[in-house]
């Protein structure tokens, strides 16, 4: 009897700020809220963006602003107007032979090219007659063709909160967001870690184009080229399940399970689907999963902006049919399902923490929801490696089969929504249109909302995934699915029979959508669908499954839990949480480790690690 994943805690950061107590999501509908909803949700951010300043009293504006999809800010990332490169020139020389240049001997190259001539040498410099003709580069600026990124808060800088030491950005994302996560579940990680057994956490997390900024890939890759020194940590600091790492070695303290799965655009469900099966199985009893990415560089949105995937300037200018010195409204460079021109690039970092149904009983832990199951399905052949192929179709085909398994035709097609991948892409509106509207037909849905978050936040590439789920919650704690607010009218080529897609929110009453389906497409054929349930739902299930007692003595815990989780989200609104990060600390040597036959303890958990192992072959094993 598999175990139930139930969403006990969830949090993170992007560019609608921070996502526990459904910050992030509030910032989207921001203008369905009520007042003192919206002002509470403008204030937090402006406590988040640590802006003092009052702006002539305008700060409500600066906010809403300086958040979600806008123009690249080189405070935050760098000048799109003024890109550092290295420009190629052929170096011909006149008539008369250049005049000698006098270079100290610490910058002369190691081996110094045949055509220079030294003439000169002093203690510290020699006197060079170069050639009349060579190639050299010179440092230079260009423009960059993509001006607009979902960017994280002005002002919120995650290296500021804590020791960061030369992490990368994504890191200290994950810092971040990881503690975003634990303190939205309302109960102590102690309380956790002394309940379980050690072997009994997994975390899973990553990045699915690794740390590529100054301090880590990047840094490596570009190091020489630049005339700089390679660092020690550029190399450690830029695998891409370093988010994983740094939970366990600095967040958490975990000994258990662990990794990272690659998957493109899809990477973050990939993720979520190791933690599901390991809850499944009771391989773990809980466990942290998301991701984190930090991509808004000049190398990486030139990489996307080469395969012509993403939004420029000009081809927002020609969908709007602006002239040429007229600036495009960066604010909708993502507009999906509509004509478009390309996806936005952006940052986020997003986790979520599962418990299996029995404990998170036992410590009366919050149920924001729970995962039914994660599917991931390959494309099969494929003429380009980036092109779309058939393996979505049947990730959401089974997502939905599952759903109406579980909970019933009526819940299908009445009572559930989907969250497209819906990059904003030209492709993508074509090709996802068709699978969900050809899914809906299938299962006769008449008019299937649809949400297409990255219309707000932009692609965030391995945590596209992460960005969705968490707004998922949020739909559910407000009744609001958040409309495609970049749209006008859905393109000509857009399939649309069975889909509802619209600019306005749409409003629901508590408990009358019973399921939410995840889509994600990523680069090589990396398709992943998750079927997600409601609290209502998940809570029914629970006491189906352990009885109305062991229900009702859940509700008694689970006040408690509660007013925890709201002192955490009323203390983060005013800026009064630090992220955890305990460096050098509890360091455990294997001289700590208990070793014995039947079982072995592990310093810092009350719990021992068994080692009465049952066989996974029983029959084909001897008694």
């Amino acid at each position: 009897m598999n175990k139930l994943p139930v969403i006990a805690g969830f949090g993170g950061i992007s560019a609608a700020g921070r996502s526990s107590g459904h910050q992030g999501f509030r910032r989207l509908v921001i203008d369905a809220l009520s007042d003192t909803e919206a002002n509470q949700t403008l204030s937090g951010l402006r406590q988040l963006m640590r802006s003092d300043d009052d702006v002539r009293g305008q700060w409500r504006q600066y906010v809403i602003d300086h958040t979600l999809i806008r123009r690249i800010e080189n405070e935050l990332h760098f000048n799109p107007d003024a890109v550092p490169w290295n420009r190629r020139v052929v170096w011909e020389g006149g008539p008369e032979p250049l005049k000698p240049v006098r270079i100290r001997k610490s910058q002369l190259p190691s081996v110094i090219p045949e055509e220079w001539d030294v003439i000169a040498e002093y203690d510290q410099a020699v006197d060079v007659q170069l050639p009349s003709s060579m190639d050299v580069l010179l440092p230079d600026v260009r423009s960059s063709e993509v001006r607009a990124a979902g960017q994280l808060p002005t002002g919120f800088d995650p290296a500021a909160l804590y020791p960061a030491r030369s992490h990368p950005r994504g890191l200290q994302m994950t810092i971040y967001g990881a503690t975003d996560a634990l303190g939205s579940s309302g109960i102590s990680w102690d309380v956790v870690r002394n309940t379980v057994s050690p072997d009994q956490i997994s975390v899973y997390a990553g990045s699915g184009m690794s740390q590529l900024d100054v301090n880590g890939n990047g840094g490596m890759m570009s190091a020489r080229m630049n005339g700089k020194r390679v660092s020690s940590k550029n190399c450690p600091f830029g695998f891409a399940e370093m988010p994983a790492d740094f939970i366990n070695a600095y967040v958490l303290g975990s000994v258990g399970n662990t990794g990272t799965s690659m998957g493109a655009c899809a990477s973050f469900l990939y993720n979520l689907r190791s933690a599901v099966n390991d809850i499944q199985s009771g391989r773990a009893r809980v466990a942290l999963v998301g991701n984190a990415e930090a991509p808004i560089t000049p190398e990486v949105i030139e990489g996307y902006a080469a395969m012509g995937a993403l939004a420029t300037d000009t081809g927002l200018r020609n969908l709007d049919g602006l002239a040429e010195d007229v600036e495009p409204d960066h604010r909708r460079a993502c507009r999906p399902f509509v004509n478009n021109c390309g996806f936005t690039i952006a940052e986020s970092a997003q986790f979520v923490l599962l418990m299996d149904d029995a404990l998170a009983l036992e410590l009366g832990a919050m149920v924001f929801g729970a995962v039914a199951d994660v599917f991931v399905n390959a494309d099969g052949f494929k003429k380009s490696i980036s092109a779309p192929g058939v393996g979505n179709y049947l990730t959401m085909a089974r997502a939905v089969a599952l759903g109406r398994t579980m909970l019933g035709n009526e819940s299908v097609r009445y009572r559930s929504f989907v969250h497209a991948h819906g990059t904003g892409t030209p492709q993508n509106r074509v090709t996802e249109s068709h699978i969900l509207d050809e899914t809906a037909k299938l299962f006769g849905i008449e008019s299937w909302p649809v949400a297409a978050i990255k219309s707000y936040l932009g692609h965030s590439i391995g945590c596209a995934g992460g960005d969705q789920l968490v707004m998922t919650l949020g739909s559910w704690a407000h009744g609001l699915i958040p409309g495609i607010t970049t749209m006008d009218a859905p393109a000509e080529d857009v399939h649309r029979e069975h889909l509802q897609l619209q600019r306005q929110h749409i409003a629901f009453g508590v408990g009358e959508m019973d399921l939410a389906f995840i889509n994600a497409k990523g680069f090589g054929g990396n398709n992943a669908s998750c079927a997600v349930l409601a609290p209502h739902v998940a809570e029914n299930m629970l006491k189906r499954r352990h009885g109305a007692d062991a229900f009702t003595q859940w509700q008694r815990r689970n006040e408690h839990t509660r007013e925890q989780a709201a002192d955490f989200d009323a203390r983060s609104l005013r800026g009064e949480v630090e992220p955890i990060y305990h460096f050098d600390h509890g360091v455990l040597a294997g001289e700590d480790i208990g070793l014995g036959l039947r079982q072995i303890q592990v310093p810092g958990f009350a719990q021992p690690v068994s080692l009465d192992l049952a066989s996974p072959y029983p029959d084909m094993t001897e008694d």
